[in-house]
């Protein structure tokens, strides 16, 4: 998963915006800075609207640069997408999964590192499967 970013001189930097995610607002000194900027507010981003259970845009079309979401936050956001898509809540994900609720709520907890096979649980209960494509 990629998110678009523009990069825009300002003085003796360049500024990162994100088009999808308008509280991303960063900067970096030269290009390769702005891009590992632009990363870490991405990711942190994704983080809030996760912990606040927000509604998270897909990444719009990528025109020039872009920055790729780690593998563990982009499996906590397409499960969210999978559940707003069936209509369902994360009280029902831990009914449909016989976990408690806590459970349920590490999936999309930024700094929990959710194993696999839990992802592949909540994908299979959704009557989702995952699939990962090397790009």
């Amino acid at each position: 998963m990629r998110y678009p970013i523009d990069l825009t001189p300002d003085e003796d930097t360049l500024l990162v915006t994100c088009p999808d995610l308008p509280e991303v607002t960063s900067f970096g000194l030269d290009e390769a800075d702005a891009l590992r900027m632009a990363h870490g507010a991405i990711e942190e981003a994704l983080a809030g609207r996760l912990v606040q259970f927000g509604p998270i845009p897909a990444p719009g079309p990528i025109g020039g640069h872009s920055v790729r979401v780690s593998l563990q936050t982009s499996l906590k956001v397409q499960l969210m997408w999978a559940m707003a898509a069936e209509e369902v809540n994360r009280a029902e994900l831990a009914r449909r999964l016989g976990w408690h609720r806590p459970q349920v709520d590490r999936l999309f907890d930024p700094n929990h590192a959710t194993r696999l096979d839990q992802y592949e649980a909540a994908f299979d209960a959704l009557g989702r499967q995952i699939e990962v494509q090397a790009a």
